[in-house]
């Protein structure tokens, strides 16, 4: 049994946990061999992100790099105990005839709702924890598996502060350059940490999604002409208070309401967005900001051109703007261009809770059947994208509709 100094403080309750996975498959292969698995409850403010990494590359370890997460994900979610469901995972992988190993190496980090993390290690490069944007030591047990083999397990269980940072990866990350004059025996844990410190105090409030694109791409660069020699994985969950987005479309039922509507809107706590021409004509109004269009913009995009209003964040189209942001969501397309859409999609995906407020009164123009048929009514719309935003991209949703 090995330990580290212990981790100490004071921890904030509900804070929230922020977690993303940069992947990038080995430049030889068409599948990552690595898996993520993420469970956020957020009822029980429960959180589980697993990283499996698969012996070798290709499809051979992506199948067993998600065998193994989806049993060890079973297995935390049980509460089942963390030695005995490891030897269970272990065995049931197939043998490597070649290195003569049986298994894929993992990460499991399980936050509770009392920002309680326990950290479950076989076989990845030990995690990095970043408080007050440097690198601190974590006591850790070390456990050898009954079999007495290669199996060893690392045990970290602490208390979170507000603003840390977990990262986890796969050897991709440390060793990636292996072999190159700069880097021979590869980037290493202690020239990523040396890294993410510098990075994250020049940019302290990057968010985890940002974070580790970043690192993986730091990675990368290490490798002779960008093609990384193994897959490369990281994820980073980013404790922290949530970042808010309101969204409102769409006229209210009642014009009685129009003026409490405007008035949240204005007073919302967060990031403001109005998707919609009829509902900033409301808000305008009701609160006497003004609107400003640019024109000019029109004939350089696809979209309706993006409006501007004091105390709001952005202004867009309604129905239009709103189908290419589902589109963009559920895709996962990568874009350039700088339109209404885009830019409520940024919004969205840097946002952790996101409201919505949807006026219910029908809109006339949108039962026009001269218009394209895929243009979705807005309610049938927004529960699209909640959707999308809840269970792809782990995102905290509540739809009110008025």
């Amino acid at each position: 049994m090995t330990m580290v100094m212990q981790i100490m403080g004071k921890s904030k309750m509900n804070l929230f946990k922020e977690f993303e996975c940069k992947q990038v498959k080995k430049y030889t292969e068409n599948t990552f061999g690595d898996a993520f698995l993420l469970k956020n409850n957020h009822h029980t403010g429960r959180a589980i992100g697993i990283l499996s990494d698969g012996l070798g590359s290709g499809v051979k370890a992506n199948i067993l790099a998600n065998m193994t997460a989806t049993m060890a994900m079973k297995f935390t979610e049980s509460n089942m105990n963390f030695l005995q469901s490891a030897e269970i995972i272990m065995d049931a992988l197939p043998i490597c005839q070649v290195r003569k190993v049986a298994y894929s190496t993992y990460t499991i980090v399980d936050c509770s709702y009392d920002n309680k993390v326990r950290i479950i290690e076989q076989g990845n490069p030990p995690f990095i924890l970043l408080r007050n944007n440097k690198s601190v030591d974590v006591e850790y047990h070390e456990y050898v598996s009954k079999h007495k083999d290669y199996r060893k397990l690392r045990l970290s269980e602490f208390s979170i502060e507000p603003n840390d940072r977990i990262i986890f990866f796969s050897d991709g990350v440390t060793e990636a350059g292996i072999g190159t004059k700069a880097y021979p025996l590869g980037w290493r844990r202690d020239g990523c940490i040396k890294f993410v410190e510098e990075y994250v105090s020049k940019n302290e409030d990057i968010s985890a999604r940002d974070f580790a694109n970043t690192i993986v791409s730091k990675a990368c660069s290490k490798e002779p002409g960008m093609k990384p020699g193994d897959d490369v994985s990281c994820s980073v969950v980013y404790f922290r208070e949530p970042r808010r987005t309101m969204l409102v479309s769409g006229p209210p039922f009642s014009k009685n309401r129009d003026n409490e509507y405007a008035q949240r809107t204005f007073e919302f706590q967060g990031k403001k967005i109005i998707s919609g021409g009829t509902t900033a004509e409301i808000v305008s109004r009701e609160l006497k900001k003004k609107i400003t269009t640019d024109l000019a913009r029109m004939r350089r995009c696809k979209l309706p051109p993006i409006s501007k209003m004091d105390g709001i964040d952005l202004v867009t189209e309604g129905i239009l703007t709103l189908t290419e942001v589902l589109r963009i969501l559920k895709k996962k397309v990568d874009y350039s261009e700088q339109n209404g859409a885009t830019k409520i999609v940024e919004l969205l995906l840097e946002s952790d809770v996101i409201h919505f407020i949807i006026g219910t009164k029908i809109n006339e123009a949108h039962q026009d059947p001269s218009l394209p048929v895929d243009l979705e009514i807005r309610r049938s719309l927004i529960k699209q994208i909640a959707k999308t935003l809840e269970y792809k991209y782990y995102k905290q949703v509540d739809v009110e509709y008025i």
